[in-house]
């Protein structure tokens, strides 16, 4: 059974952002994929990402669906979010989005392949959004999150100690990111 066969689905197409190197076959976002028929925005290079070709993906799957969607980033996906909401004129057509784990991309030791990701987009999204962020993630600190988070006008949830929540994290499914999903959907 689909998201699509129930009650307890999203109202809008969910556009998953999957960050570098895309998401795994035990990463929550592959799993939801396959259990709620989600779309994942597919990329080109996975490895060398540069922004403006990611950017031009979601606009493509962003245009390709007849109604508003929900985009679901995670990690670099978050800030694909925030950089094409910064330069599409199609942002109107997203009603919220879920950015999960973003990364502090102005650390000194960023790798070389995400270089043309610098500098972080701050500005407040045309659109509802929840960051969600760990206490303990190895890519960015909580007040480092906590300080996107207000730049792009997002709510925020603390997960504690999950690591980059993601397939290493041990969340399976991760049914409370479902849910907070389906809380954006409702708020949107």
């Amino acid at each position: 059974m689909t998201d699509r066969d129930n009650d307890a689905k999203p109202a809008r197409r969910v556009l998953l952002l999957p960050g570098w190197l895309n998401s795994g076959p035990d990463h929550w976002q592959t799993l939801w994929e396959a259990a709620h028929g989600d779309t994942r925005v597919e990329q080109d290079d996975w490895h060398w990402p540069k922004r403006g070709d990611w950017m031009s993906q979601l606009e493509q799957a962003v245009l390709a669906e007849p109604g508003p969607v929900l985009l679901v980033g995670h990690s670099l996906g978050c800030h694909l979010a925030a950089a094409w909401a910064g330069h599409s004129q199609h942002a109107g057509r997203v009603a919220g989005a879920l950015l999960v784990a973003p990364p502090d991309l102005d650390r000194d030791d960023l790798p070389p392949q995400l270089a043309t990701w610098r500098s972080i987009v701050r500005r407040p999204l045309p659109f509802p959004a929840t960051v969600v962020y760990s206490d303990d993630d190895p890519y960015c600190t909580a007040p480092r999150a906590l300080q996107m988070a207000a730049a792009w006008g997002a709510t925020t949830v603390a997960v504690g100690a999950r690591g980059h929540i993601n397939g290493d994290s041990g969340l399976a499914a991760w049914p409370e990111g479902r849910e907070l999903l389906q809380s954006l959907a409702e708020r949107a």
